[in-house]
């Protein structure tokens, strides 16, 4: 949390999801000559490519990277290499911007604890998010880790999100409260916690913030899934201005599908920094 903290010290809140579809990257990718000397699959230099020229012309503006792991499991071994590839370059190439593996674990204790090992020991992510229906102590791999970050499901940005999360508990009214709560008052002993609130639920998000006080919240939902940013902003801010990862994937990493594509996508984040700032000093 503290790589968070020094971000948002320098008023940067723009996270940039890193979810490449294979389909839809530029021809005009160029592959690293340490990449393409390499004896690697087409798709993972491709990939590992395209992530990394976002990374290295965003890298000054970000606060965090997520990348989801369906958008790489989805090309198997190839897939998962070229992920290998993106941690590597974030690691050296701008290692003050944390890493969140949008994984969305949760399984039985001894099974998190594969889990973690390959998100923080392999990997070295620097979060990791994750389901709460297990409880807190199956998450115990994941919330042991005091120095790696974990993000837990409460709102989801998705339209059937109220299915479940909104049932009425008997303790706290809706599930998502619950979840809130329990995260902020008993998972968070480490101060290593943080919560999943989509910014396409405003009124919700100012909810979980009143609950779970400064503790970071990953914001989801803006651009694509048509989030409200100033009300995002408004609704999500902690008592000092700070305390969110606003997330945007597409509307960044498909800003252009020319040559220019990785310019367009630091235009992009530019732009979406500008207006965050602009909506926390309005």
């Amino acid at each position: 949390m503290q790589m968070l903290e020094a971000k948002w010290a320098e008023g940067k809140f723009v996270c940039v999801g890193l979810d490449p579809v294979l389909e839809k990257l530029p021809k005009s990718v160029t592959i690293p000559t340490h990449l393409r000397s390499r004896d690697i699959d087409e798709r993972t230099a491709t990939i590992a490519a395209f992530n990394i020229a976002i990374v290295d012309m965003t890298k000054d503006l970000v606060c965090a990277y997520k990348p989801n792991a369906a958008f790489y499991e989805a090309y198997g071994a190839a897939g998962i290499e070229a992920l290998a590839w993106t941690l590597y370059h974030i690691r050296h190439y701008a290692p003050d911007v944390p890493v969140i593996y949008d994984a969305k674990r949760a399984d039985i204790g001894n099974t998190n604890a594969g889990y973690a090992k390959s998100a923080f020991d392999d990997l070295q992510a620097d979060a990791i998010t994750v389901h709460p229906y297990l409880g807190a102590e199956a998450m115990k791999p994941f919330l042991d880790r005091a120095d790696k970050g974990v993000i837990v499901l409460c709102r989801t940005s998705n339209p059937g999100a109220g299915e479940f999360q909104d049932m009425l508990t008997t303790r706290d009214g809706p599930l998502y409260v619950y979840v809130a709560r329990q995260v902020a008052r008993a998972w968070n002993t480490k101060g290593n916690c943080a919560v999943v609130v989509g910014a396409t639920y405003p009124s919700e998000l100012a909810e979980v913030r009143r609950i779970v006080g400064d503790m970071p919240i990953l914001i989801p939902g803006i651009g694509a899934q048509g989030g409200d940013l100033e009300a995002a902003v408004k609704a999500g801010r902690d008592s000092q201005g700070r305390g969110m990862i606003i997330n945007s994937s597409r509307g960044i990493l498909y800003a252009s599908s020319g040559e220019d594509f990785a310019e367009a996508a630091r235009r992009e984040t530019q732009k979406l920094h500008d207006q965050i700032t602009a909506c926390l000093t309005a």
